[in-house]
């Protein structure tokens, strides 16, 4: 019998850390994945987690525990298929050095993802967003943090975690304005700043005095913003939005929401897909693709120059001067 838990050590410490340099998002990802794996193992097969063996995580108990986090933990499909992207991920670590337990490495490879409707992505319109930059009671110095984080948020669309993390020293104010990111995948991208946003950031940075290395959008503390934090002031500041904008009743706003609605504000003012990819710090351009799909305002402009479909073909006639300089040419006939 040979124990998981050494192999699943090295995998973190040497696939993960050293070989692949995973990022810490990444890395609790995967701790995440594994953890709620062991902990359901141990529960189903009576052991404790460090004494659990790779004959233990076979087929039907990853079956039973991926489908334990949809029905139980009520997880959705996405959830569903990153945990198993990580189980994979280990079993591929697996392989080359446990050849004679192949066989069960290869089943679990082949588990498949689960496939799943994609539902057309939320985005604010511009009377929303109007709404929700609003809602923060700017004289009190909460208020003024989060105006400036939702501002920020719908203007650059960073996700919660590049939001949370963000340094001031990735912060240039002067000519040029704009923000250094370091985003998912390890890869570094700018964001242009516009002019209003600069400036509320500027008022901001004054007010927060902090060094360099310092958090932009610091908690009452002082410390960084956890995601739950920013997730309950986005909720907070859109319901009181909600009472003077009806619509945001009915939407349930997240950060990502705020990151789409960036996405769409992009495409809206005729900025190109590869542009978009790239601010949003996206891997393929693909990815950029369901802002097209949700967008009703880019379809109907493209709509209205369609000619319409019971409309008759005009003969092409032309003007005074085409005539007249086809005349000079002796190449018309008229009569």
């Amino acid at each position: 019998m040979i124990p998981i838990a050494p192999y699943l050590q090295s995998f973190f410490a040497e696939r993960l850390a050293q070989q692949r340099m995973a990022s810490p998002h990444t890395m609790a990802a995967y701790r995440d994945a594994f953890s709620l794996l062991l902990r359901f193992a141990a529960d189903h097969l009576s052991k404790a987690p460090s004494d659990l063996v790779v004959d233990d995580l076979d087929t039907p108990l990853i079956g039973a525990f991926l489908d334990h986090i949809e029905t139980k933990r009520r997880n959705g499909p996405r959830t569903r298929n990153a945990r198993l992207a990580a189980i994979r991920s280990f079993f591929r670590y697996l392989a080359p050095r446990l050849p004679e337990r192949a066989e069960v490495v290869q089943r679990v490879l082949a588990i498949p993802q689960k496939r799943f409707d994609r539902d057309l992505v939320d985005f604010l319109t511009r009377a929303e967003i109007d709404a929700l930059l609003k809602a923060p009671d700017r004289s009190t110095w909460a208020g003024r943090r989060d105006h400036c984080l939702l501002l920020f948020a719908v203007q650059t669309g960073f996700r919660v975690s590049e939001i949370t993390g963000l340094r001031i020293e990735q912060v240039e104010l002067r000519s040029g304005a704009h923000v250094r990111c370091h985003g998912k995948g390890r890869k570094e991208r700018v964001v242009p700043l516009t002019r209003h946003a600069a400036e509320v950031m500027r008022q901001w940075l004054k007010e927060r005095h902090g060094d360099p290395p310092a958090v932009v959008f610091p908690s009452r503390r002082g410390g960084s913003l956890s995601r739950d934090a920013v997730e309950k002031l986005v909720t907070k500041h859109t319901r009181k939005a909600a009472d003077t904008c009806r619509s945001l009743v009915e939407k349930r706003v997240s950060p990502h929401v705020l990151r789409h609605t960036a996405a769409v504000q992009l495409l809206q003012a005729g900025t190109h897909q590869v542009t978009i990819a790239l601010w949003l710090g996206h891997e393929s351009i693909e990815t950029t693709q369901i802002y097209l799909e949700a967008d009703l305002t880019t379809k109907e402009a493209a709509l209205t120059k369609l000619a319409p479909l019971d409309g008759r073909a005009q003969r092409f006639k032309a003007d005074d001067r085409l005539m007249a300089f086809l005349k000079e040419l002796g190449l018309c006939r008229i009569g």
